[in-house]
């Protein structure tokens, strides 16, 4: 990702095709050391491609990644839970409350 961002600023720093000493300056004034592997990748992917049509592909391939249907599930488990909670709540008071009846507790 961060080989990503550094492509974008040089192009908005005025690079219509970023270089990978371009690059690896923007990454290094930041204390990062680029791999040339994973920058050699991204300028591969990334030349000649025009970056808003780019950008545009992928809002439109993040639209289409479900989500939300996992948050409604946790909160219904959540909620369950909370439940459950209360209801150990209740019978460890009504035990507690046995106990007094008996005329002793558990650390006296």
């Amino acid at each position: 990702m961060r080989y990503v961002a550094a492509y974008l600023l040089a192009q908005l720093g005025g690079k219509d095709a970023p270089t990978a000493d371009n690059i690896k300056a923007i990454l290094s004034s930041v204390g990062i050391d680029a791999d040339e592997e994973k920058l050699s990748l991204v300028i591969s992917q990334l030349a000649g491609k025009n970056i808003d049509e780019v950008m545009a592909e992928g809002k439109q391939k993040l639209a289409s990644v479900p989500s939300g249907g996992a948050a409604a599930g946790g909160a219904a488990a959540g909620g369950a839970a909370v439940e459950e909670a209360k209801e150990e709540a209740k019978a460890s008071s009504s035990e507690e409350s046995g106990d007094d009846d008996m005329g002793f507790g558990l650390f006296d």
